[in-house]
Formats: structure tokens, C-alpha cells, sequence
């Protein structure tokens, strides 16, 4: 029997902002008959909205979506994109037809929900306004405003937009750490650009993580339909309490397939420790880091290892002057959670590690030796981009930074090379800016701390193995 794909093979969901509005056929359900009260009594129990609320009679949603549906809005993006004319540049041909058209407009749409009514400030997700030149809100009561850009965070998808508007409502944000499995939850937002349309389902998992392409992960997943279009909009649970901001769905056929009961929604609680920081940092979210690297512990691993079970991270590198250095940990031990929150892997590892602000306190649960042992650590800021200037003089002009989460998280490590001086050393020797460096003869490394670490001690030779498209080479930088 041909084995079957994995979960994440399947995964065709990334994103569902951006969503360009399409015509829709409507398909009705045929009423399903009553079942016969014994006949009903052997099925299984099936889940049912409750009765009452906070003690109060709770026949219809009707009531809490009247109080919260007008925060969430439509987020309309637009992006000059320039035409790629293979005749463009022919003088002849311009002379000819002088109105060939040079850009168009893309246009899409998205949801995005009011938090702040006095500042006017809208959640919404990176995605959905990523590369925009325009970017319009459009509330509930048919008002259209022009939106400014706050700032976002890629690897946790979130943005912060604010409108300037009088009159706004605003949806009071709960602690998603209180959610359990089997809660009600209801999304709201603009699926295939159809506002304001109200769908309800359950939490059927929190704290979702290991999805590919879908940078740092501690989803809620849910069964509420969540469809292109949904991207940026509310998940509140019945209290009309902003639980989290629809993300992604998962479908074998890919997002624009539509839903399939596997949604997955920001907690509101990342949300607003990721806005706390974009506003304090003018719009960036500065990240704290451990100094290690590690790997995941297999099955050979942990029979090496003297472990139970093959799960963990096992560290093998700790960088000089890291909080993990200052917190005692060494090559060798194995990081099985942190703060709690169990460690399956290396990449759950980052994973929790990239979640947490800069100056958090870790406490560390490891194996050190085959004997259990509790270490505290704190992490300390990390820098996004680094000159090359001050890891080698050869690489004096380029710029490089950490590769997006979203890449990580499939498994992808190296570093980007985001700037190339003009006539620099580092260009002389070929690198080019988007080059992804998956190797250097300074030594090994997976992400930006371990590539400044490498440097340590400056390699006779510097030869970079870059990845550029899907072409890979080698580089003597001289």
C-alpha cells in the first residue's frame, strides 16, 4: 500500500489575505430529516452552543454580534506593479504605440479588526498589507478611509494600521491562555469579499505549532470556516472577546479551495505583546535570543543519550556572552522544556525561544549526563542585520540578516544577504543581494547568531556556499 502524505505535504494554506473579490454561486444544503428519538439516543454526542452564558439566557449569538461585528472592517490593499514588456525598452516599438501600459494595480482584499477606538488602531495581518502603496479601511457603516502604517511583524504575521475616524467601536481583547479545547469560539471577516459574514465552530487545539511556511507558530486551531478573504479578522469567543486574529486554513487543495474545518487563529495574547512592541519600537519587533544551537534528538540520539524518549534538543554549540552561557548550560545537554512548555525538537525549541521579548527569564528543564537538571536563563537582544565588515574585512559591503521565519520553519537554514555595496569587497567577490549562504569554510552555523559566532576565528580561506533562485555555488571572497 502506497503510504499516504503527511499532514504537512498537505499543507496548501499559507496565506488567505489578498485576496481579488470573485463572483460566488451559492450552493444550499438540503434540511437534514429529524431522527427518531431512540435512533438519536445511540449517535454520538455532538457539540451544541449552550444555553446560557454568564447566567444569562443565551438563545442566539445575535446579541454579542451586534456589539462587536461593527469593529471589524475590510482592509483594501493596492500595489503598483511595474509590466514586464519584453518591447518596452525597443525605441522603435515605443515610437509605435507611445501608450503601451508600464504598470497596473493590484488590488485585494482582507479583514482587520478595531482594538483601540480613540487611537483608531486596526489588527490586521502582515500579509494581507505586505507591499502595499495604498491601503484603505472600510467599516461597518459604509465609511472608507484612508489607513496609516504603524508597523508589522512577518514572523508572527501580525500588523497595526490606524485610521483617523470618529465613532469607532472596538473589541475588548481576552487572555487566549484561558481557551481550552471544546470552547466556542466565532470568526468574523470578509470571506471571498463578502463583509461582515459570521461563521462559529470550537477550539480544537491551541498552542498549533510545526506547520511549513508559516513562521513562529502558537496557533489556535479551529473548525469555524475560515476562507480567502478571512485573513486579518476577529475570532472571539461568546463573551465578544477578541480570542485571536484569523491567519491561514489548512487544505489539501490549497486555500482558494476553500474551508475545510482546519482553521488557525494568532492568540490574542502574541497580538498584543507583538503591537506593545511595534509601538515602542517604531514599528519592529525586536527578538531575544539564547545563544545556542542545537539538534533534534532522534531515535539513535536518545539511545545514545540514555533517554526514554527520542524528543528534545540537543545542544551543540553555546555562544560566548549568550544568556545561555551566563545560565550554565554546556554542549551536550538536552533542552527538554522550557517554562513548562514541553521541547519535541530543535525547531520547537526556536520556535518557543522566538516568541519571547527580549530580558525574558527562561527556566530550562534539561538532561545533563543522564540526570535531570533545572537552569535559568535570560534572553538577550539580538541584532536583525549584521555589517559583514564586522565578521571578516573580505565581506566589508554586505549587509546580512537572518532568513524569515517562514522559511525556517521549513526546515531551511543559512543566512540572507539583504544589501550589497556597489564596488565593495564583498561585491568584487560576487555576492549579490538576496543570495542565501548555506555554508562558509569559518564553520558551521544555521541562522545569523551562529554565522557572527563562526567568525571567531578568521578562516585562512573564505569561500561561501551561496544558494541564488535554485541555482548553488561557491565564492572565494579575496
Amino acid at each position: 500500500m502506497r503510504p499516504l502524505p503527511t499532514l504537512l505535504a498537505l499543507i496548501a494554506a499559507a496565506t488567505l489575505g489578498g485576496f481579488a473579490a470573485t463572483a460566488i454561486q451559492a450552493q444550499l444544503d438540503q434540511p437534514a430529516m429529524a431522527a427518531p428519538a431512540r435512533a438519536a439516543a445511540a449517535l454520538p454526542a455532538v457539540a451544541a452552543l449552550p444555553a446560557a452564558v454568564n447566567g444569562q439566557p443565551m438563545p442566539s449569538l445575535a446579541p454579542m454580534l451586534q456589539r462587536v461585528m461593527p469593529a471589524v472592517v475590510s482592509v483594501n490593499t493596492q500595489q503598483v506593479v511595474r509590466v514586464r514588456n519584453p518591447f518596452g525598452n525597443d525605441p522603435f516599438f515605443r515610437r509605435m504605440f507611445p501608450n503601451i501600459p508600464q504598470e497596473r494595480i493590484n488590488e485585494s482584499l482582507g479583514s482587520g479588526v478595531i482594538v483601540d477606538a480613540a487611537q483608531g488602531y486596526v489588527l490586521t495581518n502582515h500579509h494581507v498589507i505586505e507591499g502595499a502603496d495604498d491601503v484603505s479601511v472600510t467599516l461597518g457603516d459604509g465609511r472608507t478611509l484612508k489607513a496609516e502604517f504603524l508597523g508589522s511583524d512577518a514572523d508572527t504575521d501580525v500588523a497595526l494600521i490606524r485610521i483617523p475616524a470618529s465613532n469607532l467601536t472596538a473589541i475588548p481583547l481576552a487572555d487566549s491562555g484561558a481557551l481550552s479545547v471544546g470552547d466556542f469560539v466565532v470568526a468574523i471577516g470578509n470571506p471571498f469579499g463578502l463583509s461582515q459574514t459570521v461563521t462559529s465552530g470550537i477550539v480544537s487545539a491551541v498552542g498549533r505549532s510545526g506547520i511549513r511556511g508559516l513562521g513562529l507558530q502558537n496557533f489556535i486551531q479551529t473548525d469555524a470556516s475560515i476562507n480567502p478573504g478571512n485573513s486579518g479578522g476577529a475570532l472571539v469567543n461568546l463573551q465578544g472577546q477578541l480570542v485571536g486574529i484569523n491567519t491561514a486554513s489548512l487544505n489539501p487543495e490549497g486555500s482558494m479551495a476553500g474551508n475545510i474545518g482546519l482553521g488557525l487563529a494568532i492568540p490574542s495574547n502574541l497580538a498584543r505583546d507583538v503591537v506593545a512592541q511595534l509601538l515602542k519600537n517604531d514599528g519592529v519587533v525586536i527578538r531575544g535570543n539564547l545563544g545556542v544551537e542545537t539538534q533534534s534528538v532522534d531515535a539513535r540520539l536518545a539511545e545514545a543519550l540514555g533517554l526514554e524518549l527520542a524528543r528534545g534538543a540537543l545542544v551543540t554549540r553555546v555562544y560566548p556572552g549568550s544568556g545561555a552561557a551566563a545560565g550554565g548550560l554546556r554542549s551536550g545537554d538536552v533542552i527538554l522544556s522550557v517554562n513548562g512548555q514541553r521541547v519535541i525538537d530543535a525547531a520547537s525549541l526556536h520556535n518557543i525561544e522566538g516568541l519571547q521579548p527580549v530580558g525574558s527569564a527562561l527556566k530550562l528543564e534539561i538532561n545533563r549526563e543522564g540526570k535531570p537538571l533545572t537552569l535559568r536563563a535570560a534572553l538577550k537582544e539580538q541584532p536583525r542585520a549584521l555589517g559583514g565588515e564586522l565578521l571578516d574585512p573580505r565581506l566589508t559591503g554586505a549587509s546580512f540578516g537572518d532568513l524569515p521565519e517562514a522559511i525556517r520553519q521549513s526546515g531551511v537554514g543559512g543566512v540572507l544577504v539583504t544589501d550589497v555595496t556597489r564596488n565593495s569587497r564583498a561585491a568584487q567577490g560576487g555576492l549579490q543581494p538576496g543570495d542565501r549562504v548555506i555554508a562558509a569554510s569559518s564553520g558551521e552555523f544555521r541562522d545569523l547568531a551562529g554565522f557572527r559566532a563562526s567568525f571567531q576565528r578568521k578562516p585562512a580561506q573564505l569561500v561561501l556556499s551561496i544558494m541564488r533562485g535554485n541555482a548553488r555555488g561557491n565564492l572565494l571572497l579575496q
